[in-house]
């Protein structure tokens, strides 16, 4: 039943402040989404950190204190959010042609590295206490406050992963998490003040807030981490890899595709290129006809800009398929992650050149020269005169096919 009133709640204010709420890929729909979730988790996390810091002081304790500090901690994050989003919603400028979407991404690791900060200063503070115990008074106001403070911290806990999940934010899906940790650590607070209620063991206040100080520097270390990855160059998710190579074998006359790239400027603004495999015998018209209906159904349902390089495929020559079809055996043998493309037999007087493109999935570990040995040496076996010429290529998807 809270469950549904969670979600009605959610809902309410998704009708009251969102337009046109069925359209998160659009920007703009996007940034209200954003905003909302923002401007709720500051509200919220701001009264919870009035009531706690309240009550920590009438009643002197270190725990709910640094519960308090946390949920403050959670409002500046959401005003850096707040901040991010409207950032990120700028059109795209001359000094920025791929628009400005990765402020968001900033914005969840300015928010990371906060929670760390805040971290270590309740870590030294509990400490102190733990060493220093000072009695801690206890009230059934002090139980009233933890218990809204659950209850509150749940609600939103589902509010920013339903609003993350609409938008595909990893920044709210982060603070989702967050919200459901500081379930966790609000609830050890509350065990800790009852137990210091029922064992006079004033010790037990202090320890807890290193408990719930180790927690936020786990849960902050664990941001950052999540915040860097995109900055730094992730591959693109299973699912989108996936979304994009079928979608394109799913065009009439697709033989193959490969050389799949995506790069990522911030949520919404993703760019892809991908080579695609068509009959070398088709009219080139038809097929730059098709590459550009392709691109173009991209654009308009995906809002995913994606460039396509046309290979043409020889596929009358039936040499060139045998032998295509005992590499690719030859290479799942090897390793499953290998895969080739572009092969082609290119024959001549003294010796025929067999050429193709060797790929390897990101940090690849093997020994890449005895792989070309053993590559050449199986096509010498299949013919003397072939002449090997191998080029090796990384894959930039193949961490998602792990």
């Amino acid at each position: 039943m809270r469950s549904l009133k969670g979600a009605f709640m959610t809902q309410l204010l998704i009708r009251l402040f969102i337009r046109r709420p069925n359209s998160p890929q659009d920007p703009r729909v996007r940034a209200a989404y954003g905003n909302l979730a923002s401007v709720v988790g500051m509200v919220c996390n701001i009264l919870l950190c009035l009531g706690k810091f309240v009550v920590g002081t009438l009643f002197g304790s270190i725990a709910i204190t640094a519960d308090a500090l946390n949920n403050l901690s959670d409002a500046s994050s959401n005003i850096v959010s707040l901040v991010g989003f409207k950032l990120a919603a700028k059109a795209p400028d001359a000094e920025h042609p791929y628009g400005h979407a990765r402020f968001e991404y900033l914005a969840g690791l300015v928010v990371s590295v906060t929670i760390l900060g805040i971290g270590f200063s309740l870590l030294k503070e509990s400490v102190t206490k733990a060493l220093h115990p000072t009695p801690v008074q206890f009230g059934w106001l002090t139980v009233a406050v933890l218990v809204v403070s659950i209850l509150v911290k749940l609600w939103m806990s589902g509010f920013n992963r339903a609003i993350g999940r609409i938008i595909s934010s990893e920044t709210l899906i982060a603070t989702a998490a967050d919200s459901r940790n500081d379930v966790l650590s609000t609830a050890a607070v509350l065990v800790a003040a009852i137990l210091c209620r029922v064992t006079g063991w004033d010790v037990l206040d202090g320890l807890m807030g290193v408990g719930v100080a180790v927690f936020i520097l786990i849960s902050g270390w664990g941001l950052v981490m999540d915040t860097l990855s995109p900055l730094l160059g992730e591959s693109p998710s299973e699912d989108l890899v996936e979304h994009i190579e079928q979608t394109v074998m799913g065009y009439p006359g697709v033989l193959g595709v490969h050389d799949l790239m995506v790069h990522d400027y911030g949520p919404g603004h993703q760019f892809a290129s991908i080579h695609v495999e068509l009959p070398a015998e088709q009219d080139p018209l038809e097929a730059h006809d098709l590459i550009d209906n392709i691109e173009r159904d991209f654009m308009k349902h995906d809002h995913l800009m994606v460039t396509i390089h046309y290979d043409p495929i020889v596929t009358s020559d039936a040499a060139v398929g045998v032998l295509r079809s005992r590499l690719t055996e030859k290479l799942r043998q090897l390793d499953p992650a290998l895969s080739l493309h572009d092969l082609r037999i290119v024959p001549g007087k003294t010796h025929t050149n067999v050429l193709f493109d060797l790929v390897l999935p990101a940090g690849y570990a093997g020994d890449k020269v005895e792989l070309l040995t053993q590559m050449e040496q199986f096509i010498k076996e299949q013919d003397p005169t072939y002449n090997c010429i191998i080029k090796l290529e990384q894959s930039y998807t193949a961490a998602a096919h792990k």
